[in-house]
């Protein structure tokens, strides 16, 4: 009896401590009208930047927690739910006691008024292509230290507001245009934009006679047109260091490559074409995936019969699909392949590396099909993480699940703005609640077989290959072109072999593809064995326009244009 009353007397003031607590103040100064969003309360060990910066899955990633929150009126203060998902800690009680740097931030949501008759409360795109981080207008609360306990009172106030992004400015090879897509506005029920970036040709100013091919370099959201410098690299740079490609000194390489490329661009006999960037980012995420989709809405279209036209005629385009070639890497790398195969005749040739999965018997390490879950592997007494991302050594520094973990603590009904959730954006019909229809369970893994068999009709490219070669064969023979490193980090690689058992037996007629492997290469190799993955993803314009030039000149309609543009 004796030890009973002296446990109780020590846990009795654990019991009656204050709960820990959270609290975050919207200011009347930044709101004048209640708002929608993705509250995020972040905690972070490390110095070296704001919280809110250093959020990811991988090993460093620091620490998140996310709710909802609907019309919060300004100058009330909102108590964390405790409850809240979180990453890589599910849960804000089980924080380890100790020194953090805390910051909160607020997601805007907009509320959508859809053509259809939903509505459904989104975040938006504002210019930086959908980051959250530094959305133009989000909120968030300076940094301040803190220290976690089981009493710990910590209040926040959202003082801050994310600035705007600087418009661009045309040069003399780097050009800008942005449209408000038709399609893409009644689709929304709002004025929806397309933009891009175009690098025209040395000499487009003094031949004005000249009609140029059109090369689309598909990828996440360009802020501006890369890797073209036109001045050497900066002696004074300092050189880092990239743990990524292994790599000392990869920010002044960067800088070389592009200039570098600046010279061959302007050199005589570099082929002479329009390369073209596309800003497609939408509520869901930093791109499009370029192709019309039940959630996203018509972006294939908006792209191929207003942007591209658009683009063609105000930069002197062929505007012919025998001239007009797609390319890409991880995202591009599918975009570049998916547009080559609903637009088949609209583009003369794709060149995809590292792609997202082509093939959903492969979606990274789960079959949708024959599979039961999606975060295991399964068997009669055990089961399995399955992995999410590897070194070229196999080392795996994150799961499935855990990557949808964070996802779900960045935001509910598919809003996180990252991978999985913008597949299922794109891919998935609507659901019952109007959101983009769960492939898995989030929570649990366990993937909707209904789902899948759309996703399968709709948007897996081997078995829509498989399906229709006899239709699409005839338009795409010569024209598919696949790269990746044998070690893709996300497993890229495995639907690329289920795609190229495809391609070698396609008949009536051949689909004389390529299909190249990287030994050892991570993501995201694009078809070079010589260089090191960092250098020869930096060189994607080098590489494929001369080989683009070869298919045009092998493969063109008579009386085809094929001088005005060799200058």
């Amino acid at each position: 009896m004796q030890t009973l009353v002296r446990t109780l007397a020590l846990l009795v003031p654990a019991l009656l401590a204050p709960a820990q607590t959270i609290s975050v103040t919207l200011p009347a100064a930044q709101a004048t009208k209640p708002l929608d969003g993705r509250l995020l309360i972040l905690f972070s060990t490390d110095p070296k930047a704001e919280p809110r910066f250093q959020i990811g899955d991988g090993l460093n990633t620091q620490i998140v927690f996310g709710q909802d929150v609907d019309n919060w009126k300004p100058g009330t203060p909102l108590a964390f739910d405790r409850s809240s998902p979180g990453y890589p800690i599910s849960n804000v009680k089980d924080l380890r006691p100790g020194e953090y740097t805390v910051q909160a931030v607020l997601d805007l949501y907009e509320t959508f008024h859809f053509a259809d008759g939903r509505t459904l409360k989104l975040p938006t795109d504002r210019g930086e292509g959908r980051q959250w981080s530094r959305a133009p207008g989000n909120l968030y609360s300076k940094p301040v230290q803190v220290t976690v306990g089981p009493d710990a009172q910590i209040a926040l106030a959202l003082d801050s507001v994310m600035p705007p992004i600087e418009p661009l400015k045309d040069t003399k090879y780097i050009k800008h245009i942005r449209i408000q897509s038709e399609l893409l506005s009644k689709f929304w029920g709002r004025p929806m934009f397309l933009g891009a970036h175009i690098l025209v040709p040395e000499g487009f100013d003094t031949h004005p006679e000249a009609r140029y091919p059109l090369a689309i370099f598909h990828g996440h959201f360009p802020a501006d047109f890369g890797g073209f410098r036109t001045e050497p690299p900066d002696p004074n740079l300092k050189p880092t260091y990239s743990a990524r490609f292994r790599m000392n000194g990869l920010n002044v390489i960067q800088q070389q490559e592009a200039y570098d490329f600046y010279r061959k661009w302007t050199s005589p006999g570099f082929p002479r074409f329009l390369i073209v960037e596309i800003q497609h980012a939408n509520p869901y995420y930093d791109d499009s995936y370029a192709v019309n989709s039940a959630n996203l809405g018509p972006y294939g279209d908006a792209i191929m019969k207003e942007l591209v036209p658009e683009i063609e005629r105000r930069f002197r385009g062929i505007g012919q699909g025998w001239a007009r070639f797609t390319y890409g890497g991880s995202t591009g790398g599918w975009e570049a392949l998916a547009v080559q195969i609903f637009y088949p005749e609209e583009f003369n040739g794709a060149f995809g590396a590292c792609p997202d999965p082509i093939d959903f018997r492969a979606y990274t390490q789960i079959n949708l099909y024959d599979d039961h879950n999606a975060y295991y592997l399964e068997g009669p007494h055990t089961k399995v993480a399955r992995p999410g991302a590897r070194d070229y050594l196999g080392k795996v520094t994150v799961t499935v699940e855990q990557m949808n973990r964070l996802e779900l603590a960045l935001g509910t009904r598919t809003r996180s703005g990252q991978q999985f959730d913008i597949w299922e954006a794109v891919y998935s019909p609507i659901g019952p609640d109007g959101y983009p229809a769960r492939i898995f369970d989030k929570a649990t893994g366990v993937i909707d077989k209904k789902v899948a068999a759309y996703w399968k009709e709709n948007f897996d490219l081997r078995y829509i290959l498989e399906r229709d070669w006899a239709k699409l064969g005839p338009k795409l023979q010569g024209k598919l072109h696949i790269y990746c490193g044998d070690m893709d980090t996300y497993y890229l690689n495995n639907a690329v072999y289920l795609m190229e058992d495809f391609l070698k037996s396609a008949n009536t007629p051949k689909a004389d593809a390529t299909v190249a492997y990287g030994d050892r290469a991570e993501h995201c190799w694009n078809g070079d064995p010589k260089l090191p993955n960092g250098i020869s993803r930096l060189r994607y314009n080098t590489m494929f326009l001369p080989r683009m030039l070869e298919r045009m000149e092998a493969n063109h309609p008579p009386g085809a244009d094929l001088k005005s543009w060799r200058y």
